[in-house]
């Protein structure tokens, strides 16, 4: 059985993007038949747009012997963080990954002053929705488009 001891929880690293990639890969691949094309690519980026996203956001990567298991981002706006790209690799769900990964980036976010957290999904993840739902996220009300997807945003008080 797959433990937490096993896990570092740190900042990504810009040699990383691979394993990064290869980690919303495989957590998304079941879901990929649910997305319009580019919403996928939004969702799985390539490399570039993920060495991108290490270089300007605070990217977490959750690191097994096995290499990166987990990843969320955040981008930091007025007084809130926005959480971008959080994966864990299928073999990792049910351990409580999720949730510590979920908990170092609120209390990351919340350490730069921001008092709330928000973050987008779309609807066939309705796992990932009781997640947050369970972990005190809250829909705004707000819906946009992800490349013909509707993009439920969701927000949570921290601070």
């Amino acid at each position: 059985m797959r433990t937490l001891e096993e896990i570092d929880i740190r900042q990504a690293e810009s040699g990383e993007a691979a394993g990064i990639r290869q980690c919303l890969a495989a957590a998304f691949e079941p879901y990929r038949s649910h997305y319009t094309t580019g919403a996928y690519l939004d969702t799985v980026p390539d490399e570039a747009s993920i060495l991108a996203r290490v270089q300007n956001m605070h990217v977490l990567v959750a690191v097994a012997p096995e290499g990166i298991v987990g990843t969320v981002g955040a981008l930091l706006g007025n007084d809130a963080g926005h959480l971008r790209g959080m994966a864990v690799r299928p073999e990792w769900r049910g351990t409580g990954l999720s949730a510590r990964l979920l908990y170092t980036i609120e209390t990351w976010v919340q350490s730069q002053g921001c008092k709330r957290v928000t973050l987008d999904t779309v609807l066939p993840l309705q796992a990932a929705i009781r997640f947050y739902e369970k972990n005190g996220y809250r829909k705004s009300g707000t819906v946009s488009d992800l490349y013909g997807m509707p993009l439920v945003d969701y927000v949570k008080a921290i601070g």
